[in-house]
């Protein structure tokens, strides 16, 4: 079994735990080289072709398309031809948790299951078999058989609170039940269920009484306020205005008092109606969380929930950037500057000029780590949720570079194929929803960052410049902050620079 080798799951990144087999590649028994495309996996934030780390045969598939397995897991055997079937069997079997639909090539399958989920073999596997569920009866008393009475001393029994205190109430002796959970912990349900396995009966919980009609009162009515269209509607639906709730003026029951009463007396409330007939006509679709949709709720929960976030706003005249932004498209052939890649390189020289806000906050070390250099990252929207590619070294970049740099990495991440190098990492964000015409927004800091720029739309607004009212393009942007690193004094200086660079924006030409 020397010559079998296991191709693995690989770990693409520091955050990767599981990914997705998506294809094979090859088939069973189809030689490969060192570095040859084997499959595709996907994680929560790419699609990634697996390279071969060794030359070989490809003879055994342990996890189909479609599963999803643990990094480290074996996802194949690869061996020498010569090797026979039933030593790859046993070298599958001593790994444990191999896919039996797998053993047929990929290729040939056509069915559609669900994804599994597989672990890693830590050892034997031991078997519990899940207790029984009780049927508690119908009617009648709960009955404890003989060979389970007995008093439980609580101190040397492995159970639930709520195990003791009904196994006390019912006379049950626990150390005569085999607990289901960790480390034969004894629940509710095995004791229900052992009782049940010894010929006992459970009685049938008591089910809350539901009145079909409201109470009627027979006092008399006659010095209840009421409005006299009430009080005759009352008299001619024989309902006892006791039995009615007072929301007219003054403290009077009104008509519809008397009309609601009358439904209630009926057994139908007005307001179950009406709750019933719009759950009817709820239509809605239940829709799984994708891996990469459950990655950022993840983390942008625990960033919101762990950083104190605060927030510094301020306006930007685009005036002089419009114009030097037009100047170069106009310039240099096949070059299209955004505005978008104009701020990018805009918070790069910003973040060098205040270096203190281009950090990371390591929260396992309590410490925070700023650099030398202002690695950008911008938000992409996808289908399926959003990724932040990273413009290394904006400070350094041209503005042409930078431009070029972002339209690469968007058509790679809307393709799925950036690599984890060019998404993980990052000392500040930039999410820009401008273009869909959102003026002003909140970002939500990308952890272990220590900020995001929010970018909104830019808009002709007017304003005052030297003492007369002139239209100018403006843009709003807001920078969120984590206050354990970035206090308002220097956010505000942030603010400010960028607001120089791009207000004068040869600046960031020399």
């Amino acid at each position: 079994m020397s010559d079998i080798k296991t191709l693995e799951m690989p770990k693409w990144g520091l955050s990767m735990e599981e990914g997705t087999l998506l294809q094979w590649l090859l088939k069973e028994g189809d030689s490969f080289a060192k570095g040859q495309e084997i499959c595709e996996i996907e994680t929560s934030k790419i699609v990634n072709v697996f390279e071969a780390p060794f030359a070989g045969t490809l003879r055994r598939v342990l996890v189909g398309p479609g599963e999803t397995v643990p990094v480290g897991v074996a996802l194949a055997l690869a061996a020498d031809p010569s090797v026979a079937e039933d030593e790859l069997k046993a070298f599958a079997a001593k790994l444990g948790g191999t896919s039996v639909a797998a053993e047929a090539s990929p290729a040939a399958s056509t069915d559609k299951a669900q994804p599994a989920v597989k672990l890693p073999a830590a050892g034997p596997v031991k078997s519990v078999q899940a207790p029984a569920a009780a049927s508690p009866v119908a009617s009648g008393q709960t009955r404890i058989p003989a060979s389970l009475q007995g008093e439980t001393e609580a101190g040397q029994i492995h159970a639930t609170s709520r195990a003791l205190r009904q196994a006390s109430r019912l006379g049950v002796d626990l150390g005569k039940v085999k607990g289901s959970g960790r480390d034969g912990r004894i629940s509710v349900a095995d004791l229900e269920a052992a009782i049940i396995a010894a010929g006992g009966q459970l009685a049938a919980p008591a089910l809350p009484r539901r009145l079909d009609k409201a109470p009627r009162s027979v006092a008399d009515d006659s010095q209840v306020p009421a409005t006299p269209l009430a009080r005759r509607l009352a008299a001619q639906l024989g309902i006892n205005l006791h039995d009615c709730r007072a929301s007219g003026s003054r403290g009077r029951v009104s008509r519809e008092d008397v009309q609601a009463a009358s439904l209630l007396r009926e057994g139908v409330s007005a307001a179950a109606s009406e709750v019933a007939a719009a759950s009817a006509a709820a239509d809605f679709e239940n829709l799984p969380m994708s891996g990469m949709r459950r990655a950022i709720a993840a983390r942008l929960q625990e960033s919101k929930r762990s950083a104190p976030h605060f927030r510094l706003t301020g306006d930007l005249d685009l005036e002089r950037l419009l114009a030097l932004r037009k100047e170069v498209n106009a310039a240099i052939p096949g070059v299209k500057v955004s505005v978008n890649d104009l701020l990018v390189k805009a918070c790069g020289q910003a973040l060098v000029e205040v270096p203190d806000v281009n950090v990371q906050f390591d929260e396992a070390a309590q410490s925070i780590r700023r650099f030398a250099d202002a690695d950008v990252s911008v938000a992409v929207a996808l289908p399926t949720g959003l990724i932040t590619p990273i413009v290394r070294a904006a400070n350094r970049k041209s503005i042409s570079a930078i431009s070029a740099e972002i339209h690469a990495l968007v058509s790679k991440a809307k393709a799925g194929t950036l690599k984890p190098e060019e998404f993980q990492g990052g000392t500040f964000s930039v999410s820009n929803l401008g273009m869909l015409g959102v003026r002003q927004f909140d970002a939500i800091i990308n952890p272990p960052q220590g900020a995001i720029l929010a970018i909104g739309a830019g808009e002709a607004r007017a304003v005052v410049r030297d003492g007369q009212l002139v239209v100018r393009q403006q843009l709003t942007v807001s920078l969120s902050c984590d206050h354990r690193v970035i206090d308002g004094a220097l956010g505000a200086r942030f603010l400010q620079v960028l607001k120089r660079l791009v207000e004068t924006p040869s600046l960031m030409l020399v």
